[in-house]
């Protein structure tokens, strides 16, 4: 059995990574309340499910991520396989993104966007800490998002995330934005 715990900021592309995943053959569960993960593991293992699993878990979960890490420990102690996968973006994109689509975000209620934002980064923090891939969608278009995720769950392609930027500027024509 293979598990995929997909998780990440809200706006970073979950569910255009989710669809991708389901025509590379995974059988996906999204917004699965996170008491429910080790039962999904359970019948994933009896043969209920296909092989190749991916559940969704964020902030939509409410406080009940609080116990997500006990329950990675459980697997952990039951050794029990499974990869995260955190979808990430700048914070300034994630706004965009919000302000395009018109959707507010799931932690804001009355409050600015920015400040859903930052309560998410703080309640699932752990989680881009514990994750065994981290993808920045600031910059990726959906094409590209698609051939980073062939590469690490079809093609089993190392998976590498070290860039080095040097760049030279003067002040005169500002910071660059990048």
């Amino acid at each position: 059995m293979k598990l995929l715990i997909l998780t990440g900021m809200s706006g970073a592309g979950k569910n255009t990574a989710f669809k991708m995943l389901e025509d590379m053959g995974y059988y996906c569960v999204d917004n699965l309340p996170i008491q429910l993960l080790k039962s999904v593991v359970e019948l994933a293992e009896n043969g209920t499910f296909d092989k190749k699993i991916v559940v969704g878990i964020d902030v939509r979960g409410g406080n009940a991520v609080k116990l997500l890490p006990d329950i990675l420990q459980e697997l952990d102690n039951d050794q029990r396989q499974y990869s995260i996968l955190f979808l990430d973006a700048e914070d300034d994109v994630l706004v965009k993104r919000y302000k395009e689509t018109r959707r507010n975000h799931p932690l804001s209620g009355k409050e600015r966007i920015m400040a859903g934002i930052q309560e998410e980064r703080e309640s699932i923090g752990f989680l881009k800490d514990e994750a065994d891939y981290v993808i920045d969608t600031t910059h990726l278009l959906t094409r590209e998002l698609k051939e980073e995720l062939e590469k690490i769950f079809v093609e089993d392609a190392d998976y590498k995330s070290l860039f080095v930027t040097i760049v030279s500027f003067g002040f005169k024509y500002g910071i660059p934005e990048d």
